[in-house]
């Protein structure tokens, strides 16, 4: 019986990461090709006199600035979101203040390390639930209350207010990666890095501003390999009362 039923849980994951591969690129790709066209209609169809010029100028500081950023965001992002969750943050966008975090936190609550099946089930309905929850507040919150209140605050007051608003969000995002992932040693080496690349490296080479946080990626997931346990770890019992069903699920993520 258990080993039928492990069958079909196979099965069953095979089949929704064969559904995964074909329309995760569907749907991202027509995605580009929406805002592609909106963007190309705003430059040149609506008489803004864009030239082309101007375009693949402002294109090249674009990639310049943000093209590492490409790169090493889905390589960062994969091991909590695992594949099909990463098509949805990726077509949904705000990954890091809104998207990851309510990944982390679902996990940490349900008691599931990334990098497992179960783990990116968790992370694809954190997500689903993170829009939903961001649709309604957008509207309610900020379509009929928003404008209103914005209205009525004195300007210092929203000026302020803008300027926590940011560390407060990474702030939310550091402490919920730091509890979920429960390593002091690489917390610290992760810590160290980033104060070093913003404390003397940038004030040192002001070039390297833009290049701050891949190097902060870079260097900080060298550094925790080389600093890494090498002791063998003891394989972890699984906690009293825990479903067999979700030990099935949790199996490595393709």
């Amino acid at each position: 019986m258990s080993t039928t039923t492990s069958t079909e849980t196979s099965a069953r994951f095979s089949a929704f990461d064969r559904t995964t591969s074909i329309w995760g690129p569907i749907t991202l790709g027509l995605g580009l090709l929406i805002s592609l066209a909106a963007a190309l209609y705003a430059a040149f169809g609506a008489g803004m006199g864009v030239t082309p010029l101007e375009l693949v100028t402002a294109v090249g500081a674009v990639l310049a600035t943000f093209g590492i950023i490409a790169v090493i965001e889905p390589v960062s992002y994969f091991p909590i979101l695992g594949r099909s969750a990463m098509y949805q943050a990726f077509l949904i966008g705000n990954i890091a203040n809104k998207l990851l975090p309510a990944a982390i936190v679902a996990q940490a609550n349900l008691g599931e390390k990334p990098g497992t099946r179960r783990a990116e089930l968790i992370a694809g309905s954190a997500i689903i639930g993170a829009v939903l929850v961001h649709i309604t507040t957008l509207i309610l919150f900020v379509g009929v209350l928003g404008t209103w209140l914005v209205g009525m605050l004195p300007a210092p007051l929203i000026a302020t207010a803008r300027s926590y608003i940011l560390p407060a969000i990474f702030g939310a995002v550091v402490l919920q990666s730091v509890l979920a992932m429960k390593s002091r040693r690489t917390t610290m080496v992760a810590v160290i890095v980033a104060a070093v690349i913003v404390f003397v490296v940038v004030p040192l080479a002001p070039g390297l501003t833009h290049f701050a946080t891949a190097l902060a990626v870079i260097i900080t997931i060298a550094a925790s390999w080389f600093a890494r346990s090498k002791a063998p770890q003891a394989p972890v019992e699984p906690a009293a009362g825990e479903s067999a069903q979700a030990t099935r699920i949790s199996e490595p993520t393709h």
